[in-house]
């Protein structure tokens, strides 16, 4: 029944910073029937090395994240997590994740709606607009 952002991060990524857009997200569009959910994976260049313990005392601390974060899980291969084989297959594109922090748009109904790349910050504007979209659509339902 929520509009959802699920991303695979990382801690020791160039793309890691973008956890700070991520709370952003989840602080502006929470009341609204929105979160992200993050899914630590270490399949892109080892750079989730810790524990699920250690990852959750980092992203609280350095970045305030209060969104939920899942247990450390692959994201791609033979061990792929059945979330995100579910996301992929339903996805707009069918490839696999290709890094950390790629982005899936979930809407209320559970339907995949967009797919973002890493190299799309949360603050992007396609990002925000297809959130927006989203929200309303909920809304007038």
């Amino acid at each position: 029944g929520k509009t959802l952002l699920i991303v695979n991060t990382a801690s020791q990524c160039g793309y890691t910073p973008q956890y700070q857009g991520l709370q952003a997200l989840q602080k502006k569009y929470s009341a609204r029937g929105f979160t992200v959910l993050g899914f630590p994976s270490n399949d892109f260049g080892a750079q989730e090395p810790g524990g699920n313990a250690e990852i959750k005392k980092f992203c609280e601390l350095k970045y305030q994240v209060s969104f939920p974060l899942f247990a450390k899980n692959p994201v791609k291969g033979p061990e792929q997590q059945p979330v995100y084989r579910f996301l992929q297959a339903a996805a707009p594109t069918h490839e696999d994740v290709d890094w950390n922090f790629e982005k899936f748009l979930v809407n209320a109904q559970g339907r995949v709606v967009a797919r973002f790349k890493s190299g799309i910050k949360p603050e992007s504007p396609e990002l925000e607009r297809a959130i927006e979209t989203e929200l309303q659509a909920t809304k007038v339902k």
